[in-house]
């Protein structure tokens, strides 16, 4: 196993790089569809910008590892007039990936959270960390979840997208990873029946998961993650693995607080050993972590006091490197065999 780290830019300074190369990371996440140069101009990212930055990255021992598609908004998902180009751009950015020897592509779709289902809050830890928790009882007037009707059309219009992308990059020898709904609230479509959908409705073998410990323990706890890394795990559909830690969950506690890796509910050695056991050799990222005194964190409206993208400098992200670094060796130990 390796370690990746997400950013929301393409454009990472050398101080950036080199702190990277200093804290021992391998790999680099790009979250953000529209960073990539070209994006903006024609749809999909340009080649031979997407290749400077990957030797840009690999002159400092870095790979790119898990990119972003540009986003499937809600026009698409309504079926408005235009919005096929949204789809047209994805295929095409799935191919310039490809060609670009990228083996790893997200696909954002608008729909799969329920915003209006809980409520966002400070979470303050040891020391003044701070976090991101979400309350269901702390929302006074919840928005409506979709109706029947309103799910089943849209995972039509997922199907009919992702079954075009899923085509492009079996060709293109590219794996399409997708990310647990983000919060898990009851019958999100990618949620844990949701995640089983996927597989049955699309059994290629590019077809996986971005598996966030994080998003699946915040709906059912440790033994929810374990389950789920066994069976998903065994089938080989867990190609990046989102690396974080959280106290309580929806079903127990009506609530959840993101947490640092060594101060959740979670056993996190615990769960490395059940990623080695499945086989699995992917990435691991510390995702969502906490802001740390002092730090200036990449922060993001929909998930508040969540600290999610890379920055030079940021203690919450070099602490918990270290942190798995340390599981890394202490598998290695444990099961007699380096990685």
């Amino acid at each position: 196993m390796k370690i990746s780290v997400t950013v929301n830019t393409t454009d990472l300074s050398d101080l950036d790089l080199q702190q990277m190369v200093q804290l021992g990371i391998d790999c680099v996440d790009f979250g953000i569809g529209h960073s990539f140069k070209g994006v903006k101009e024609q749809g999909f990212p340009d080649l031979d910008e997407l290749l400077v930055l990957k030797k840009r990255l690999r002159s400092w021992g870095l790979e790119m590892n898990r990119v972003t598609l540009p986003n499937i908004t809600s026009a698409f998902m309504e079926e408005q007039p235009g919005s096929e180009k949204e789809l047209e751009n994805s295929i095409n950015a799935v191919k310039v990936f490809g060609e670009a020897g990228i083996s790893i592509v997200r696909q954002r779709f608008e729909g799969d959270v329920f915003y209006g289902r809980s409520q966002s809050y400070k979470s303050i830890q040891r020391g003044g960390m701070i976090g991101r928790g979400e309350s269901v009882g702390l929302l006074s007037k919840k928005d409506p979840t979709p109706t029947s009707e309103e799910l089943t059309r849209w995972w039509g219009n997922f199907q009919r997208a992702y079954r075009e992308i899923v085509d492009v990059a079996l060709d293109k020898n590219v794996n399409v990873a997708m990310h647990p709904s983000d919060t898990p609230h009851p019958d999100s479509p990618f949620g844990g029946i949701g995640l089983h959908r996927i597989i049955d409705d699309f059994p290629q073998k590019n077809v996986g998961f971005v598996y966030c410990i994080g998003t699946r323990a915040e709906a059912g706890g440790s033994s929810l993650v374990m389950d789920e890394i066994n069976h998903f795990g065994r089938k080989n559909r867990i190609f990046l693995v989102h690396f974080r830690n959280v106290r309580g969950s929806l079903p127990t506690a009506g609530a959840f607080e993101e947490a640092m890796l060594d101060d959740g509910d979670l056993n996190m050695f615990k769960i490395l050993l059940e990623l080695d056991k499945v086989g699995y050799k992917g990435c691991i990222n510390p995702d969502h972590v906490l802001t740390f005194a002092g730090d200036t964190p990449d922060l993001d409206d929909k998930w508040a006091y969540s600290n999610i993208g890379w920055k030079h400098s940021s203690l919450g992200f070099a602490y918990s490197i270290g942190y798995m670094k340390a599981l890394l060796n202490a598998l290695v130990e444990y099961k007699g065999r380096a990685y």
